[in-house]
């Protein structure tokens, strides 16, 4: 019994199907190579990295998220010191509502410390204007809480006397939940304490 020959035309139609499977095989593997390249270059470039001052290696997405919080940090200490240093007959409530959002407990301790030794009710029988010159702050960052030390100048006018002092303060900044427009850094003041107040000028 004779063997039968296979159809030439099916012999061609397989081999033309082999050969187009194994040129879009190569191509997806070529396609596939390509974007892992891209993708891992991209990686690269988003974690390189810088050398610390101690010489450990930080990734520079690190650094940057570092800087990022290093300026709201100082930000967030410096409108919580004009909110609740700077103040005059006619703002002081409206800036301590708004420093209150800034702090935990701690400073609406020292606030009601304030009120019961009568410093709001001697701004407003007086007219005294508080008035905040500078703020010098450094914070922390190693770790969570914060620790900072503000240091803040400013001077009471008494009418026909202006008084000039500095403020020592510190305490731990922490992250919480942005609040629009009352706590936009998303950072919280804790352990807020008054260290030391020094008179630096007396002008007339």
């Amino acid at each position: 019994m004779k063997t039968p020959y296979k159809n030439i035309y099916d012999v061609l139609k397989l081999n033309r199907f082999i050969v187009l499977a194994t040129v879009i095989g190569t191509v997806l593997t070529c396609i596939v190579s390509v974007l892992m390249v891209i993708k891992l270059h991209r990686e690269s470039m988003d974690n390189a990295f810088v050398v610390n001052g101690d010489g450990s290696v930080i990734p520079l997405k690190m650094v940057s998220q570092l800087e990022n919080l290093k300026v709201e940090a100082k930000a967030h200490l410096e409108l919580f010191h004009r909110y609740f240093y700077g103040i005059d007959a006619s703002n002081y409530e409206k800036n301590l509502e708004k420093a209150l959002w800034l702090g935990n407990s701690s400073v609406d301790a020292l606030y009601r410390q304030k009120k019961a030794e009568g410093v709001y009710n001697r701004l407003l029988q007086y007219s005294l204007v508080q008035k905040v010159l500078s703020i010098e702050s450094k914070v922390d960052l190693q770790s969570e809480p914060y620790k900072f030390e503000t240091i803040a100048v400013f001077e009471i006018n008494r009418g026909s006397v202006t008084d000039t002092y500095e403020l020592t303060t510190t305490g731990n900044l922490i992250h919480v939940d942005r609040n629009f427009p009352n706590n936009t850094h998303g950072l919280l003041i804790t352990n807020f304490f008054e260290n030391t107040l020094e008179k630096v000028h007396n002008g007339h």
